[in-house]
């Protein structure tokens, strides 16, 4: 669900990519993924319990980050601030999405996050070429860019198509899903930069230590702090779940 493995590996060739850590990185973000499915699906008080545990984590991290970098006790306690809404609004609109649209929009929304990723990884590690943002985040390039869109909007429709979903008509249905995959594939990334800026900020290049391969839990959910409010928001305006949009 982060795109902090593209932030490095769109810089690198493959073998400093795999000397790096790719193989901790996949087997921790596999364990991960499944145990947020299987909550996602169970939903109640296991999944509530479950973002819960990661507020705290990431509000410690935030913390951390923030105690080590901030000058001053007033540019802490700004910083503690937007840590706050930061951390609390995508929580409470995962926590609205799976008790007002069932675990379906919640599976799809991982899927386009994790799809963004993976497609910004490889397609940065093959591909490189220009920075997309070197002063916030060098490693990041265009071509990332473009292959966490491509792949988002692919698996944003495929994962539909999964779960039984498609309305008719259907090829119409499932472009504009792949069309929305792709938009939240954008905000996705944008939430890795500001992330991203925010390290540079404080002089960090991760917000922690706790997932082998990928840093800190801020530094593996970046992309979904910013998908998830805007999910939220495009359901509230639509007044349905995205995935029920015609």
């Amino acid at each position: 669900m982060n795109s902090t493995d593209a932030n490095v590996a769109m810089a690198l060739p493959a073998g400093d990519a795999a000397s790096g850590g790719l193989g901790p990185r996949i087997v921790s973000g596999l364990v991960l993924a499944t145990l947020a499915l299987a909550l996602a699906y169970l939903g109640g008080v296991a999944f509530n319990l479950l973002l819960l545990a990661a507020a705290g984590l990431m509000a410690y991290e935030w913390r951390r980050l923030c105690d080590g970098g901030a000058p001053s006790a007033r540019t802490r306690l700004q910083w503690s601030a937007i840590g706050l809404v930061y951390i609390a609004v995508p929580c409470i609109a995962i926590i609205w999405l799976r008790a007002a649209f069932g675990w379906q929009t919640i599976f799809w929304l991982f899927a386009v996050v994790w799809a963004t990723d993976i497609g910004a990884y490889f397609a940065g590690l093959r591909l490189g070429g220009p920075r997309l943002a070197p002063r916030i985040s060098p490693h990041k390039t265009w071509s990332g860019l473009a292959g966490g869109v491509v792949c988002a909007a692919a698996v944003g429709a495929a994962t539909a198509v999964l779960l039984g979903l498609p309305h008719l008509p259907r090829l119409a249905f499932l472009s504009a899903l792949a069309f929305l995959s792709a938009l939240l594939a954008l905000v996705a990334q944008a939430g890795d930069l500001w992330e991203s800026m925010v390290k540079r900020r404080f002089h960090a290049k991760d917000t922690g230590t706790l997932i082998p391969g990928h840093g800190g839990l801020l530094d593996r959910l970046d992309g979904l702090m910013a998908a998830a409010p805007a999910v939220a928001a495009a359901t509230l305006i639509g007044g349905e779940s995205v995935l029920a949009w015609r």
